[in-house]
């Protein structure tokens, strides 16, 4: 793909000419090992790595994706990946850039997950844990003003950003409720006031700054990502195939009662209820997989979310340590091979967790590429960042909460833990660090404090 002249009425930098695909490998390898920080602090990292710094795709179309990808099930950074990787480099481009960023985690959790079930509690993983927690609640709060300071351009945003916070942080109201009303508060607004839901309509200065972009404001749409029904009918066919082929195999190999297959088909589900991310889910992974499957206990769980937390990633990821422990617990088998069950069993949770997460983009994805001039589509997405700003600080709060307070309100304030969050908030507001020193500066400060304490 080759890139639209620079203008030249504001002076920005010319647009890099070209992106080889060994090259964008190399980024999204990368960007698999290094994002941490929930999918806030992931996004974070797209935008300055993409927008800011290599000019990949200009703000307001690095934006609308986004605002697509905030309106499907599944893990919107991956998926926010997936696109950008999909309008670089086609199909093959999407799939490598969705799959690395999942890939690093899912492998680091796999060998966390091991060690975990197979050795018990290790004092040096608590010790890094410890440090990180408090890092990652800064990194998230840190995202949620970066994304906020974007997508709230006038008061009436602000105000969408306001009420979805209330909504979710004091009245309990569940994520899709909140994204129905404020598509239905863009799409009317759209119409009464549109220069308040204009996308981008704030960005002129962010296009100075950051200069021409190979995916640009006016760049065409590629020719791959142009809208046609035999397209979105190939894609779905595959995806059948995809999902089907699986699942059949599992059930005649070990029928439709065995844990593998078993868990195929519960995470088929559960992927298509993560509105609003893994937070969203998770209480229905837990009443799955701890309740009625038994797959592993409460306190297993619990600590599956701190390991999710604290990996590269997508938070959902969380699911491969439930697979993990689950095949290893089963035995699935046989006791001779607990770590391959393990493996295995990780693996196709994995598998049927994100499967729908890159059939939503390439499906969808060229009927979104239609909409990026069209306010009747673009004013209900529009609304639907600024409600999510609110969902994050929501989750900042969460995260947050659970770091200071590790025994509830009635226990203890963790003051340790709160030095290490306002170091890492210095760090990341004040001196601009970037988020893997800032994790990794935490990781050892929680290990001397953990060595020093016990």
């Amino acid at each position: 793909m080759t890139s639209p002249d620079p203008r030249s009425d504001d002076g920005p930098r010319a647009a890099p000419q070209s992106v080889s695909f060994g090259e964008a490998f190399l980024f999204w390898l990368k960007l698999g090992f290094i994002s941490f920080g929930g999918p806030a602090g992931q996004i974070s990292i797209m935008h300055q790595e993409l927008v800011e710094r290599r000019r990949w795709i200009s703000e307001r179309r690095f934006l609308h994706a986004l605002n697509y990808c905030m309106v499907l099930p599944g893990p919107e950074a991956q998926q926010l990946a997936t696109y950008i990787g999909w309008m670089m480099h086609r199909t093959l481009g999407g799939i490598v850039a969705g799959a690395l960023f999942v890939l690093p985690s899912l492998i680091i959790l796999i060998a966390l997950s091991w060690i975990y079930v197979a050795y018990g509690e290790m004092p040096l993983v608590a010790g890094l844990f410890y440090g990180i927690k408090p890092a990652v609640t800064a990194i998230v709060a840190q995202a949620a003003h970066r994304i906020g300071s974007r997508a709230l351009k006038n008061n009436t945003l602000w105000a969408i950003a306001g009420a979805s916070f209330v909504a979710i942080f004091a009245l309990d109201v569940p994520f899709p409720a909140i994204v129905a009303v404020a598509a239905l508060v863009g799409y009317v607004g759209g119409r009464l006031t549109p220069s308040r839901f204009q996308m981008g309509g704030g960005h002129g200065k962010a296009d100075k700054s950051y200069g021409a972009a190979i995916i640009d404001d006016t760049t065409p749409t590629p020719e791959h990502a142009v809208f046609r029904w035999s397209r979105l009918a190939a894609v779905i066919v595959a995806a059948g195939l995809l999902w089907a082929i699986p699942l059949a195999w599992l059930t005649l190999l070990y029928g439709w009662e065995h844990t593998l297959t078993q868990m195929g088909w519960f995470f088929t589900k559960a992927a298509l209820l993560t509105f609003g991310g893994a937070y969203a889910v998770l209480p229905y992974v837990y009443q799955g997989a701890v309740e009625h499957y038994g797959w592993l206990t409460a306190t297993q769980m619990i600590d599956g979310l701190a390991l999710g937390e604290t990996t590269p990633g997508p938070l959902i990821m969380v699911v491969a340590f439930v697979g993990f422990v689950g095949g290893y617990v089963k035995a699935v088998f046989g006791a001779e091979s607990l770590f391959l069950a393990g493996a295995v069993a990780a693996t196709v949770v994995t598998w049927f967790t994100f499967l729908p997460s890159f059939i939503f983009i390439l499906a969808g994805g060229p009927l979104v590429e239609t909409t990026h001039n069209d306010l009747k589509f673009t004013a209900p997405l529009t609304a639907i960042t600024a409600a999510v700003v609110g969902v994050i600080l929501n989750l900042a709060i969460f995260f947050g909460y659970h770091v200071l307070w590790p025994e509830g309100l009635q226990g203890r304030f963790d003051f340790i833990s709160a030095l290490i969050a306002i170091l890492a908030g210095i760090a990341l507001f004040r001196f601009k660090r970037n988020v893997i020193h800032v994790i990794g500066a935490c990781a050892v400060l929680g290990l001397l404090v953990s060595h020093f304490i016990h």
